[in-house]
């Protein structure tokens, strides 16, 4: 491993913090900063951009966002990580501004005040998913940041990027599909990680589209939750968990009643929610 900055290995800075990762928290460390500053590379050049980081832990991918020159807002749950962080702060002057706090919560928007920002991130397993979904159906679009790097479980970032038809089709995919062009960009080995998982992880990289089809957002999750509810249904049947008769809604969307959720387009999807809203 070759050192990106001046500071102690991060075997060494978990050792003397005591930082087991916790089940609980979803936290897996890595520990291998060519790895981290390829996951920082991902995301594009980092001179003088704005990184909102989420979970950093002992701040492995911290340090590589911020050896790239990048300024870095990292939210963090684990009070035990902030003496360690603190200690990156202080090496990067003015560029690491840590926030102690549960990221579900976070005003991410007011967080980044406004100014362009990107998301890179290795989320914690246990709330990967809410989160992406939370940044995807914000109402205000464009977003308020300029692309998203982040790391999954590798069966999830199959589902973000899966296209209608595909087995990982499904609720996730349709929306990341709807508002953003979305890429696995490589794998990560359970052993990279401490303490390793018993799955392979993935790098996704996601860009908001400037004009996603017309869609209101509440009514598109409302339509993909029944849809997908019962994935393996009709949608004549599975749409009934909309609470009304399906059938009127399905013949103005111009739909077989007979196919299911699976081999619906977005745009499908978009219609079938327009109409439901209207």
């Amino acid at each position: 491993m070759s050192a990106i900055d001046d500071l102690p290995p991060l075997r060494e800075v978990i050792a003397r913090h005591g930082l087991m990762a916790k089940k609980a928290l979803g936290q897996n460390f890595l520990l291998d900063l060519n790895l981290t500053s390829r996951i920082a590379r991902a995301s594009g050049p980092l001179e003088g951009a704005t990184v909102v980081e989420v979970g950093p832990g002992p701040g492995g991918l911290t340090r590589a966002l911020l050896a790239g020159g990048a300024r870095v807002i990292a939210i963090e749950r684990d009070a035990r990580c902030l003496p360690a962080l603190a200690e990156i702060a202080a090496a990067y002057p003015g560029r690491l501004e840590v926030i102690e706090g549960d990221a579900l919560k976070v005003d991410f928007a007011a967080l980044a005040g406004g100014a362009p920002a990107r998301i890179v991130a290795n989320l914690p397993y246990n709330v990967g998913t809410s989160l992406l979904t939370g940044w995807l159906t914000g109402e205000a679009w464009p977003p308020w940041y300029q692309s998203l790097t982040l790391m999954f479980q590798k069966e999830v970032a199959q589902r973000i990027v899966a296209p209608p038809g595909a087995e990982a089709y499904g609720r996730l995919g349709v929306l990341a599909g709807w508002r953003t062009t979305a890429k696995m960009v490589f794998d990560v080995a359970p052993s990279a990680f401490v303490p390793p998982p018993k799955i392979t992880s993935t790098v996704v990289h996601l860009v908001p589209r400037p004009e996603p089809l017309a869609c209101p957002v509440k009514a598109l999750e409302r339509v993909t939750l029944a849809a997908f509810g019962q994935r393996r249904k009709m949608i004549r049947q599975s749409l009934k968990g909309l609470g009304r008769d399906p059938m009127p809604l399905i013949e103005e969307a111009g739909l077989d009643p007979t196919e299911r959720a699976e081999n619906l387009t977005i745009a499908d999807f978009c219609r079938l929610a327009q109409l439901t809203a209207g």
